[in-house]
């Protein structure tokens, strides 16, 4: 079987996006084990994704300027695929409609862009959904959060997009709810936790890690508005008292940044500015792969975060989660991905990083026993749940 998968991935400049390369991972990983023998990736970054998952890998059909423009672009590409003369003989689009006509089936693979916050990316999804259905292939959309902000124009390209599909999975239950409300029917909507959440979980240095206790803290370069002097401050000071409570040494984690360890970038720079304001000792890590920060997270005695996908991989082994949220967008993934294993320690980046921030992380601590128990009461079942989506999705692509 031969699928076309698209995802967000691609190191571009040398800058790693660690969630967004778990989701495909995950993806590939699980269909190569169900039949899937040839794999054709659309990336930002064709090369680059050819070798890191042995895969066949094609540019994406891109989406830049303004809506108007995007949308005329679009219909070329319906066009297109349908067999219309609309694009150029060396178009990127043309690459991807030959792609998907040697393909069994699409995937879109998990993600958080399906939302007005991005549109190019709503876009070129649209159109990957119209290609599909114009060539009478399967289309399944894996692991996303819908909106929550979608203006009108883009609600209806993503409703077009999801009742095209004959599967679509929702990693969150307000995503799930969102996307009945714009008419994808019941029977094709499953909420599932994340695709990456048990991404190497089986490997052989699945445990490997440090012997040393640890709280791994993974801060976005996003602080919503709230003034970048006043956070460092107050999350170097929330940290300090962490550190102290626990008696654990802070090692921070970047899931954005410079693959060139001399290169300080994205989440990096965030980390240094707060390590530098703390008083106790801790720890700058380089990204590293998704597996590896997998790994990472898995071994922590608690997590900080305000990214996404450090709450995936730690959650489900009964890490102790104290998740920052600076927007509704934020807010909503992370509960989502602390809900599903009985975790409710979602909080306000202000609040965090405000006088009280210490005391919250310490009463997360405090409950790190209780929380694992719950998370291994879930496990079997959430294993099973997730190896059963995957079986769906090999299924509705296999026809």
């Amino acid at each position: 079987m031969r699928i076309v998968a698209i995802g967000d991935i691609g190191v571009v400049d040398g800058m790693m996006h660690i969630g967004d390369e778990a989701m495909f991972e995950a993806m590939v990983d699980a269909l190569r084990g169900r039949g899937v023998g040839e794999v054709t990736a659309i990336s930002a970054a064709p090369a680059d994704s050819a070798a890191r998952y042995g895969v066949g890998a094609v540019g994406r059909i891109g989406f830049t300027g303004t809506r108007t423009e995007m949308q005329q672009r679009l219909d070329a590409v319906r066009s297109a695929a349908g067999g219309g003369r609309s694009l150029r003989g060396d178009d990127p689009a043309l690459v991807v409609i030959d792609a998907v006509a040697a393909a069994d089936g699409v995937v879109v693979a998990g993600g958080g862009n399906l939302a007005s916050n991005w549109p190019a990316h709503v876009f070129e999804r649209a159109a990957l959904g119209a290609i599909a259905d114009r060539l009478g292939r399967p289309l399944v959309v894996s692991g996303q959060t819908i909106g929550p902000w979608l203006d009108p124009a883009d609600r209806d390209l993503v409703s077009g997009l999801l009742r095209s599909a004959r599967l679509v999975g929702t990693r969150e239950h307000a995503s799930l709810r969102l996307a009945h409300g714009i008419g994808v029917p019941a029977d094709r909507l499953a909420a599932n936790r994340d695709d990456a959440s048990f991404l190497g979980i089986d490997d052989p240095d699945a445990d490997r890690g440090a012997h040393e206790p640890y709280v791994l803290v993974s801060l976005s370069i996003h602080l919503g508005g709230l003034p970048r002097d006043e956070v460092i401050g107050g999350l170097a000071a929330a940290l300090d008292r962490l550190a102290d409570h626990s008696g654990t040494r802070v090692r921070f984690h970047p899931h954005f940044g410079s693959l060139d360890p001399s290169i300080d970038a994205g989440d990096e720079v965030l980390h240094a500015a707060v390590r530098d304001a703390m008083r106790t000792p801790a720890d700058l890590l380089q990204p590293g792969d998704a597996r590896s920060a997998a790994r990472l997270a898995r071994g922590a005695a608690m997590l900080v975060t305000s990214r996404y996908h450090p709450a995936v991989f730690a959650a489900p082994a009964g890490v102790p989660v104290a998740a920052l949220s600076t927007d509704e967008y934020t807010d909503v993934k992370l509960r989502g991905a602390t809900g599903w294993w009985g975790q409710d320690a979602v909080m306000a980046l202000g609040a965090v990083s405000s006088g009280s921030g210490g005391a919250a992380l310490g009463r997360v601590w405090d409950r790190r026993a209780r929380t694992r128990a719950a998370a291994r009461a879930l496990h079997a079942e959430a294993r099973a749940e997730s190896e059963g989506w995957f079986d769906r999705v090999a299924l509705v692509l296999a026809g």
